[in-house]
């Protein structure tokens, strides 16, 4: 194993002794934080259900889950604080309504610092519809204590945002006041998949690249670059956790929950590790630039894009099932 890991590290020009992330067992200068041992998914009552959960990890990092009851996606969003300016990464999906909860963590969180206002960038961590279904609603929001800043999700806007001269190679910050966040164009999901390490906190945000379930790759060279882009940049770095934005895992090693399912009593944690990365990693070379699905304990690698409804009337069916799937939940809550 340890021959493997050393040519592995070798083939991704990393050094195989690097230094240790930490010197010392103690979090060092780490903000802890911490993260549920369950999230709600979709019901099994949705009436009893809110639209959105809303997790302190601290007291300026704030995770917000979508409800399966509103969207099957359940995609998770992120806020994080920084002394001058706050930083929502990504909108969540169809069926949202996320101003309203957005708006109640920001004006707590004005309440409990003494504040008057506090600026919010809009950023995703790429751009497909179940990140930026909200976008919309929120452009639109009027407070005059949350004055906004939209990032579009286009290569462009976000190269000139996070000052990338050359994409995908060169690595981005934000400065949020004293919180520095570093972002790592990841394309290979999607053109303008990003990853977004929190210094302050030791997370990489890894967007649908890396999460419990499956990865769907859209394009495979792009996405092993992407990896290795970030096994780089992580290399001698403290990383506390991977968040992603969905889990599709169950915690039953190897399985997976099938598209569409709302509740998900049984699934996996949303962190992984950064090992996960190596796995990929290894994953990809053995695939020798052959898109072939492989199944890991914790993820599948899933080439050629996901098993969902593409056509308009592949969607409306999609739709009408999960329909049916609400209305036995909300049946549920009336007996």
């Amino acid at each position: 194993m340890k021959k493997l890991l050393t040519a592995l590290a070798c083939l991704l020009g990393l050094s195989p002794l690097a230094p240790a992330q930490q010197p010392q067992p103690d979090g060092g200068a780490i903000r802890p934080g911490t993260l549920p041992l369950t999230w709600q998914t979709g019901g099994p009552r949705c009436m009893e259900m809110p639209e959105w959960q809303i997790h302190e990890y601290n007291a300026d990092l704030y995770i917000l889950r979508q409800s399966g009851c509103t969207d099957f996606e359940k995609p998770f969003v992120f806020l994080l604080f920084g002394a001058d300016r706050a930083l929502l990464l990504d909108t969540g999906s169809r069926r949202g309504n996320i101003a309203p909860t957005l708006q109640l963590v920001l004006h707590r969180w004005l309440t409990r610092n003494h504040r008057e206002q506090m600026p919010l960038i809009i950023a995703h961590t790429h751009s497909h519809g179940d990140h930026v279904a909200g976008d919309a609603e929120l452009q639109a929001l009027r407070d005059s204590s949350i004055p906004i800043t939209y990032v579009a999700p286009t290569v462009e806007a976000t190269r000139q945002f996070y000052g990338m001269a050359h994409w995908p190679e060169d690595i981005g910050s934000v400065d949020l006041g004293r919180r520095v966040l570093d972002v790592i164009a990841i394309p290979g999901h999607d053109i303008v998949s990003v990853a977004v390490y929190d210094r302050q906190t030791a997370i990489l945000f890894s967007g649908d690249s890396v999460y419990p379930g499956r990865l769907y790759i859209r394009d495979l060279a792009a996405f092993e670059k992407s990896n290795q882009r970030m096994l780089r940049f992580t290399e001698g770095k403290p990383v506390a956790h991977l968040l992603g934005n969905h889990i599709k895992q169950k915690r039953t090693p190897y399985a997976d929950y099938p598209v569409g399912t709302i509740y998900q009593p049984e699934e996996h944690e949303l962190s992984l590790s950064r090992g996960a990365l190596f796995e990929i990693q290894a994953g990809l070379a053995a695939m020798h630039g052959k898109p072939q699905r492989l199944a890991f304990r914790d993820f599948t690698l899933w080439p050629a894009g996901p098993a969902a409804p593409q056509s308009e009337q592949e969607r409306k069916a999609f739709d009408e099932t999960q329909q049916r799937q609400l209305q036995r939940m909300w049946d549920q809550t009336a007996d």
